[in-house]
């Protein structure tokens, strides 16, 4: 009997520090922080050849000119708000407004001039700057998406400098004004006005077929890929007769007329963040 009672007694018990065994949690922890670090990504790629080259060596070219049909395609990708511009510029041998000219084909005459100004250089783009507030300008369009004009006689059929480049002098990084021309976006010296982020790998290219149900068969332009024509006419006499500045003024033919030689210049594409 006694054995029983002992049994029982050890049962209950056992099952007493079962049961505190149970609700004594003991428990222990460690936290990981997780962060998020998103940088800007500004993004500017540019097919072109490393140079293009324009070479006028019988009257017919010299008279038209010459033009270099997408010869420079950009190609954007951005996480912010951008704007896109080209700048036309020199190393300032002749002068910050003038292309060099490393090489001269004779001696230089006292009527003839090597000071070419860097605004003889006509840029056409593709497709339009969708982004034309704020931007005045002093032409017909604050972009490069007019056609080129025709010449006769040495005298543009249009607005002389509604196609020239942008000349900002010494320093290439100068933001361009209102009343310059910008390929995307607006004034970069003022707020607001800036292409929207995206990429070009996931919008709309040009080149591809028109999508179905376009009844014109035309096909909606991507805003972060454009397609960059150039054009020279040296015009005869050679005096460059379209240069002028991108604002439609102060034109800048050469005086007399062009000294035959080797010339160049830079154009260089800025992509920047907008304000």
């Amino acid at each position: 009997m006694k054995k029983k009672i002992y049994a029982a007694a050890a049962l209950g018990l056992g099952l007493m520090l079962f049961g505190n065994n149970a609700q004594a949690q003991i428990q222990d922890e460690q936290n990981v922080t997780i962060t998020m670090d998103l940088q800007p990504v500004l993004q500017l790629n540019m097919n072109t050849p490393d140079e293009v080259d324009f070479t006028f060596d019988n009257i017919a070219s010299y008279m038209g000119g010459e033009i270099k049909y997408g010869a420079t395609i950009l190609t954007v990708s951005s996480t912010v708000n951008w704007q896109l511009y080209a700048a036309g510029i020199s190393q300032g041998s002749v002068g910050v407004a003038d292309w060099d000219n490393p090489v001269q084909w004779g001696v230089l005459s006292p009527s003839a001039s090597n000071a070419i100004p860097l605004n003889a250089l006509e840029l056409h783009q593709f497709p339009a700057n969708t982004v034309t507030t704020n931007l005045t300008g002093g032409c017909a369009t604050p972009d490069y998406s007019l056609a080129f004009q025709s010449v006769l006689g040495n005298v543009g059929q249009g607005i002389t400098g509604q196609n020239t480049i942008y000349t900002p002098g010494a320093n290439p990084y100068t933001f361009p004004t209102a009343a310059d021309k910008m390929i995307a976006g607006g004034d970069p010296n003022q707020a607001g006005d800036g292409m929207t982020g995206g990429s070009y790998l996931s919008t709309t290219n040009p080149y591809v077929n028109p999508p179905a149900g376009n009844a014109n068969g035309q096909v909606a332009a991507s805003n972060f890929y454009y397609i960059i024509d150039y054009r020279l006419v040296p015009g005869l006499p050679v005096t460059f007769p379209l240069a002028g500045s991108d604002q439609c003024t102060g034109l800048g033919p050469v005086a007399g007329f062009a000294q035959p030689g080797y010339y160049t210049m830079d154009v260089k594409y800025l992509l920047i963040e907008a304000q």
